[in-house]
């Protein structure tokens, strides 16, 4: 999820752990401690991009990470925070091990997913909500500001706290629903119209969980689909796109392909490109919700040097009239 819903999260829950006994110092390291996963990002200035790619949400999104870090940070509060005796090293340690792995359980309901069982190579990625979600995060947000404005033993300080939290994790909850209803609605379809597959991978549409986008395995390629849950319309499938997975047969032994195949999960499209191949990874949809005319986000540029040497760039999408996009997608999710 996006950085704001990470430090609303870790704030409510220092606060619910431990606001009672320390105040507004919960919310705060919460609220810090709620983004250090994410430094797995610095990465970048470490090792190549793809190998940061492939690392990313890996050791610093486990149950491991967690274990190791909270008694750190625990150590930490203790030595920053004398004055609160009655506070224990133990205490500071639960509450950030709770701050800790929330952020990763978080980021498992997203389309990349998470490492939690690192160092297992299983990522959880239940794509049941977008990166960013305002019905998610604003009302979380409000809830949290209010708490902050009463003593910390405050009754109603706790109770506007849980009742962000309580909230936040109700949508969660609904939106597995929606994603059933979705799921089934594509499902379905596919056999009403019988269609051939292999695998249905559906996900929500920016910024929303009504709108639905279903990407379809087939057995030389794949089909997208939208679907709003008001939608009375029959479900239209796209063209078939070939993966054309057999343009890097001969390159699969090198390193920096197998990394995108592990990347994308499988979820990739390659075409041919003047002197080199494109390297589409699927899974993070197109840039509109035409399925037919979209072009997909995520690139990579795969240049063949002349002793067969492959070599990996990323290249970066170009986003065009947004506001546009922005109202056809939201026309498009009242089912219009």
């Amino acid at each position: 999820m996006d950085s704001l819903s990470q430090i609303v999260l870790g704030a409510a829950v220092g606060e619910a752990v431990l606001g009672k006994k320390v105040g507004n110092r919960a919310m705060l390291w919460g609220a810090i401690a709620g983004t250090l996963p994410d430094m797995d990002v610095l990465l970048r200035f470490f090792v190549d991009e793809i190998t940061a790619t492939q690392w990313h949400r890996g050791f610093s999104h486990s149950i491991l990470f967690c274990v190791l870090c909270a008694p750190l940070l625990g150590w930490m509060a203790k030595k920053i925070h004398k004055r609160l005796e009655e506070v224990s090293f133990k205490s500071w340690t639960w509450m950030f091990f709770w701050i800790l792995l929330t952020h990763p359980l978080l980021d498992a309901q997203t389309t990349w997913g998470t490492q939690l069982f690192w160092p297992l190579e299983y990522k959880l990625a239940f794509q049941n909500i977008f990166v960013i979600d305002p019905l998610y995060t604003l009302p979380f947000l409000v809830m949290v500001i209010v708490a902050m404005f009463y003593k910390r033993t405050h009754p109603k300080r706790r109770f506007f706290n849980n009742l962000g939290l309580i909230i936040s994790s109700s949508y969660l909850l609904l939106s597995f629903c929606f994603k059933s209803m979705a799921h089934s609605a594509f499902k379905n379809a596919l056999t009403d119209q019988k269609i051939e597959y292999v695998e249905l991978d559906t996900k929500p549409t920016p910024l929303n969980t009504i709108l639905w986008n279903a990407f379809v395995q087939t057995p030389n390629g794949y089909r997208i689909a939208y679907y709003s849950l008001f939608d009375g319309s029959t479900i239209q499938f796209s063209k078939e796109y070939s993966n054309n997975h057999h343009l890097l047969d001969a390159y699969k032994d090198q390193k920096v392909v197998q990394q995108l195949i592990n990347i994308s999960n499988g979820w990739y499209i390659v075409e041919k490109a003047d002197n080199h191949l494109l390297f589409w990874d699927i899974r993070f949809g197109q840039a509109g919700i035409d399925p037919d005319h979209s072009p997909f986000i995520w690139c990579y540029q795969l240049t063949i040097a002349e002793d067969g040497t492959v070599t990996a760039k990323r290249k970066r999408p170009s986003f065009n009239n947004m506001s546009e996009q922005l109202k056809i997608l939201f026309k498009r999710i009242k089912g219009v």
